[in-house]
């Protein structure tokens, strides 16, 4: 009986050393663990075709519908819809057959050094659980559908037509100074006046809202949730409201609006992490006009990927173009809207897992980041031309960015990251500081990987960065804030979740710094789980302290801020 037990210890132990073999070359850090796969796809709620595999261990109906579930609420992220792998390896059926139940059951129990969650021993899945998502992955991957024309326009509703909308603005609001806050599972967002901090309006909106984009006018807000839910809301109602809604997918996460001149809040454009493709819609209705998919080959490799999910998308300043990210693929895809029926799209090939980005401080380059790769692309806008592939430190993920003037090094664009404690500082004169441009010129140390977003203002002389998916309590519960004359220094901590006054047992994750109009306020959330309290914390910029903290039931997990000025020309 001994030798038997010994003898399953080793067999356990290979298996183990088999996995790290497998595995990818660099560990993911924990706190890019959550971010990539702690998140619920909206596809995971959809009727799916099911494709059963005959080599694979059988699953009763209820059972394939279970590890469905737990797969899209768990693995998506990581490994793709179709399971052709992201982020995550390739669990199609021709690796995950010929490695068996058993071997599989290990893997998703204890994990491994490249990155693959320890579900089972973490306590996320019991063990029937894990046995069950060991037979799952060897059935074929159920298909989500297809989203064309014809279901999009099923979901089209036009509340108020265009020549039923007011020809002024019909309320007293600060429009400028107007924050769109997501409220993310509440499927909602506030609409709060910067000025009196209170809340104007609660506006019903898809599941977990993406982003905010403002009209080139500022007239129209235009809301995208996790679920492909699109709000056009009018901001000069007397009282702003929805006036147009679409699904433009089953799940997605950009949209943005024409901004060149002579085509202002004529155009709106989304794009779907499913189907993977982009719409162009009518600014004013949302009806869709045309819809192209990002199917196609991956960068360097060039092999074909089923599923290049659309992320960042902006506006062009120089030429009537959308710049659309394609995620898996990496390729940067610059969208002509000046004639639909003949489509122009250049595509510039950048580096895969293309995600979050915006311009530089002229607005003419794009700065994106191309996380999983560790590399930031430059994209001249005006030439429509990949400037620089830039190395800079694990995962980062700069929301869209922070711009200022380097004492040393000129203007720069600044990234915080997911995987380690670095801030890159990339210099972007290429005229004035030639030698410092496209090239990271400094490297600041902040408090600890887990960083979703870094932020500034042209009137700000501090370098603000959250990090609310890092692991210390004490970490994500506040904000490293830097002084740009004098780097050196090093950041300093400010307790926001301390100062929010909450004293439940509420996570209180410190998250996306946002500034107000005229740049002298810093807004945060405190974002805890939905059950818990939750609130928004306002700082003075200049003297670094408490101003005001906003408190009320209707705050279900705040996440996102935007306020509409600075969304509007690109200010950060």
């Amino acid at each position: 009986m001994k030798t038997l037990r010994l003898a399953g210890v080793a067999t356990l132990l290979l298996t183990i050393l088999a996995l790290c073999a497998h595995a990818q070359e660099k560990p993911l850090a924990s706190t890019e663990k959550a971010y990539q796969a702690g998140d619920v796809s909206p596809v995971g709620k959809e009727p799916m075709v099911v494709s059963l595999n005959p080599k694979a261990p059988p699953m009763t109906v209820v059972e394939f519908d279970a590890a469905r579930k737990i797969y899209f609420e768990r693995c998506a992220g990581c490994h793709g819809v179709l399971r052709k792998g992201a982020t995550g390896k390739p669990l199609t059926t021709d690796k995950t057959i010929p490695n068996g139940t058993e071997y599989l059951k290990v893997f998703i129990k204890y994990g491994s050094p490249g990155g693959m969650p320890n579900w089972g021993t973490s306590g996320e899945l019991t063990d029937e659980q894990v046995d069950l998502m060991a037979r799952y992955v060897q059935h074929e991957p159920p298909t989500p559908p297809e989203w064309g024309m014809k279901e999009m326009m099923a979901s089209l509703k036009v509340n108020v037509a265009p020549d039923k909308r007011p020809t002024r603005k019909m309320n007293n609001l600060d429009l400028g100074n107007l924050f769109s806050v997501t409220l993310r599972d509440a499927g909602q967002i506030a609409l709060i006046d910067g000025a009196s901090k209170k809340i104007v309006k609660i506006i019903n909106t898809g599941y977990a809202v993406h982003i905010s984009r403002m009209s080139s006018s500022g007239r129209y807000l235009y809301v995208i949730g996790r679920d492909a839910r699109i709000n056009l809301i009018d901001l000069w109602m007397e009282e702003p409201s929805t006036v147009a809604e679409i699904k433009v997918g089953l799940e997605a996460r950009s949209v943005e609006t024409s901004k060149f001149k002579g085509y202002e809040d004529k155009l709106a454009i989304a794009g779907s992490y499913w189907p993977p493709q982009f719409v162009i819609m009518d600014g004013d209705t949302l009806k869709p006009i045309r819809i192209e998919s990002t199917r196609g080959t991956t960068v360097g490799t060039q092999e074909y990927h089923p599923e290049p999910r659309v992320a960042a998308i902006v506006a062009s300043h120089y030429n009537p173009e959308f710049i659309v990210n394609a995620k898996e693929t990496g390729k940067i895809l610059v969208v002509s809207y000046k004639d639909l029926k003949n489509l122009k799209v250049t595509t510039i090939n950048a580096a895969q897992f293309l995600h979050d980005g915006g311009m530089d401080s002229t607005g003419r380059y794009f700065m994106t980041a191309a996380n999983a790769s560790n590399k930031i692309a430059v994209v001249d806008t005006k030439e429509d031309k990949l400037t620089a592939l830039i190395d800079v430190g694990k995962v980062p993920h700069p929301g869209r960015g922070a711009n200022f003037v380097h004492p040393k090094f000129g203007p720069v664009w600044a990234t915080s990251d997911l995987g380690d404690d670095g801030i890159s500082l990339i210099g972007t004169d290429p005229i004035k500081h030639k030698d410092q441009a496209w090239k990271v010129v400094e490297t600041l140390k902040g408090q600890g990987g887990g960083s979703l977003f870094i932020k500034t203002h042209p009137k700000s002389t501090n370098l603000w960065v959250d990090t609310p998916l890092n692991p210390d309590a004490k970490v994500s519960q506040s904000i490293a804030v830097f002084d740009i004359k004098h780097l050196e220094n090093g950041f300093e901590v400010l307790p926001i979740g301390d100062w929010s006054g909450i004293k439940d047992d509420g996570a209180r994750r410190i998250v996306q710094p946002e500034f107000n109009k005229a740049g002298d306020e810093v807004w945060f959330s405190v974002w805890s789980a939905k059950d818990k309290a939750s609130a928004l914390v306002i700082v003075d910029d200049k003297t670094r302290k408490l101003k005001a903290v906003i408190k009320d039931p209707q705050l279900i997990t705040p996440t996102g801020k935007f306020n509409v000025n600075n969304t509007q020309h690109d200010v950060y």
